[in-house]
């Protein structure tokens, strides 16, 4: 794409967001849909929804309830809870009234706490219920600007303190003001170049940093994609993942108010397909651990099934399909047919007991993913895509498109933005989705993003002859070898982690003859695997060294290997015996490994593997 070509899309949506901010949407969709459903959740066995109109109105009374308690234009609001109707109502009632709302990540420690919410100077803190509630007491006296917590739950069982609310008493506080002079005053001072949240980065080398998104940085992402992807009116949406991740924040949050949609909140993950069912949704965002989890799912579905000759006949042939599409070979009418014919017995009713049999768009993000897995969904019906972006450009910036998808690539810089290779192979965004940048980090800040308007994404990447680009992986994260060799672990990585035993892969390497690997199980599937095959189960320390497990690890490695060169290779592995997780450190809230703990934890056994030479 020219230069040209890429300015003049950026001044169309520049004009097409032109003075505009995520408030005045939020009011369009009240004003021109208020009687139809914008989000819903469930209750014990029963459904509940919200129209835009009362959307609306709850969101105004307790914006005037935060002003009640103190809330001053630039004051930040601390949100801590699930994917709940309550948190996105909190969400923009503080931008209503004139503050910033940050989410912060269930699994948060009180430490992790204390650091934000002192770097934001929180005011208020909207928490779920009294197990957060006792992670902010714990830190409480570290935090002098804190004035109130307002608690979605359990208030009533909490003893009468002046500075904990319920949320029904915040509402209280706001319901007479709600429409007065000044909260009108308010709203009106907010302008595109407000902020309307921060995003604190998961922290994998360091610190979480406060990225600044303003309302333009918003808006203008969200018309990109439009254009990108032309969703269709109205579409239905499921929120399951993190809010405090600018992925779901995006996806959905976001998303559903710039096109006016619906958004199911599920406030857990283990009950994702139950709101899919429900929701039917048209646009589903996972990333890539979502998308392993639902393959894996499937296969034993197919396996149980006793269809099951038909059911694979009908896969290879779909996957067969779906790799000469890529290859660029044409597909016979006999094989159309086929394929149509197939689909209709076997993948229509696979897309429908999962509940996506209207996915027009189904994107995956995040992370890295195998590409057998996007050829797989395609395979089905389900049209996944691979996207790429960051917190630091507001989520999406790069990405395949339905009627352009080459697998193995993140497909192409999405309209108005501009796209750039370092000679180090680093990439470079430019455009209205880039954000200023860190909150109180100056250096950070000039660091990342230049005088230029180019942000230095930290990721090194390629472009192959057609301009669609390819993640190597994160330019800190390169191993180079003893021999001097330079390997990027997320590719080996990526790979062995498309066994479902296998929930983390780490690979090791810097200045060693050889590539290791330390390998974690996935808590949620080893027992059904154990099952499955006939392996005891009791728990996953004594389960990991089960010579069974060892074999089906080890043939996920070698399988990895032969895909990639000599030098990539991992020669040898630990498992270890625990799962990983964010409240353990060795992964992220977004569940983005972190080297650095791993290294430190399993320091012995990752010495041990270089005792002897490999073979």
């Amino acid at each position: 794409m020219t230069s040209e070509t890429i300015l003049r899309e950026r001044r169309e949506i520049d004009a097409a967001i032109a003075g505009t901010t995520l408030l005045d949407l939020f009011d369009r969709n009240a004003s021109n849909h208020g009687d139809r459903p914008a989000i819903h959740w469930r209750e014990g066995d029963e459904w509940k929804s919200l129209t835009w109109g009362e959307y609306h109105r709850q969101v105004a009374q307790v914006a005037a309830g935060l002003v009640a308690l103190g809330i001053e234009p630039g004051d930040f609001v601390a949100i801590q809870a699930g994917n709940r109707p309550e948190h996105v109502i909190a969400d923009l009632a503080a931008v209503s009234a004139g503050g910033t709302p940050v989410t912060f990540y269930s699994t948060l420690a009180s430490g992790q706490i204390a650091y934000i919410a002192s770097n934001c100077e929180a005011k208020v803190a909207i928490l779920e219920n009294l197990e957060f509630m006792k992670r902010w007491e714990e830190i409480r006296q570290s935090l002098p600007h804190l004035r109130y917590v307002v608690l979605m739950e359990g208030a009533d069982n909490y003893p009468t303190e002046d500075w904990v609310l319920s949320w029904d008493e915040l509402a209280e506080r706001g319901e007479e003001s709600a429409g007065s002079d000044e909260m009108r005053t308010r709203r009106s001072t907010i302008t595109p170049e407000s902020v309307a949240t921060l995003i604190y980065t998961s922290g994998t080398t360091g610190v979480p940093k406060g990225v600044i998104i303003t309302h333009r940085n918003v808006l203008w992402t969200a018309e990109s994609v439009r254009r990108a992807f032309e969703p269709p009116e109205s579409p239905r949406f499921v929120s399951y993942l993190p809010l405090a991740h600018i992925a779901e924040r995006s996806a959905t949050h976001y998303s559903g108010i710039y096109l006016a949609g619906e958004v199911w909140y599920c406030p857990d993950l283990t009950q994702v397909l139950d709101y899919v069912q429900a929701a039917r949704p048209q646009i589903f965002f996972g990333v890539p651990r979502v998308w392993e989890k639902f393959h894996s799912r499937l296969l034993a579905r197919f396996d149980e099934n006793e269809k099951r000759d038909l059911i694979y006949k009908a896969l290879g042939a779909a996957i067969e399909r779906v790799e000469a599409e890529q290859a660029g070979r044409r597909v016979g009418f006999v094989d159309r047919a086929k394929g149509a014919l197939f689909d209709r017995l076997v993948f229509s009713k696979v897309r429908s007991q999962l509940g996506m049999d209207q996915v027009q768009l189904a994107i995956t993000a995040a992370a890295p993913i195998n590409p057998d897995l996007i050829v797989f969904f395609n395979a089905i019906g389900i049209p996944l895509l691979e996207l790429y972006g960051m917190s630091e450009n507001t989520g999406p910036a790069v990405s395949n498109r339905p009627d352009d998808n080459r697998i193995g690539t993140v497909g192409k810089p999405l309209p108005g933005v501009e796209l750039r290779l370092e000679e180090d192979g680093e990439i470079l965004l430019r455009g209205g989705l880039v954000v200023p940048g860190y909150y109180k980090l100056p250096e950070e800040t000039a660091e990342t993003f230049d005088a230029d308007g180019w942000l230095h994404t930290g990721d090194i990447g390629a472009l192959d002859e057609d301009g669609y680009l390819k993640i190597v992986g994160r330019k800190k994260e390169i191993i180079i070898t003893a021999a001097g060799k330079n390997v990027a672990p997320t590719v080996v990585e990526t790979l062995i982690k498309d066994h479902p035993l296998i929930s983390q892969v780490c690979v090791i390497g810097d200045g060693r003859k050889y590539l290791t690997a330390v390998i974690a199980l996935d808590p949620e599937e080893a027992p059904m695997w154990a099952a499955a095959h006939g392996v005891p189960f009791e728990d996953l320390e004594s389960f990991s060294t089960r010579p069974e497990v060892v074999a089906a690890v080890q043939e996920a490695v070698d399988r990895a290997n032969q895909a990639v060169s000599r030098v990539e290779q991992v020669k040898k592995f630990y498992i270890a015996p625990d799962a990983w997780t964010p409240e353990s450190g060795e992964v992220t809230p977004s569940l983005k490994l972190k080297r650095r703990v791993v290294l430190e934890r399993y320091a012995d056994q990752i010495e041990a593997m270089y005792a002897e030479t490999a073979d």
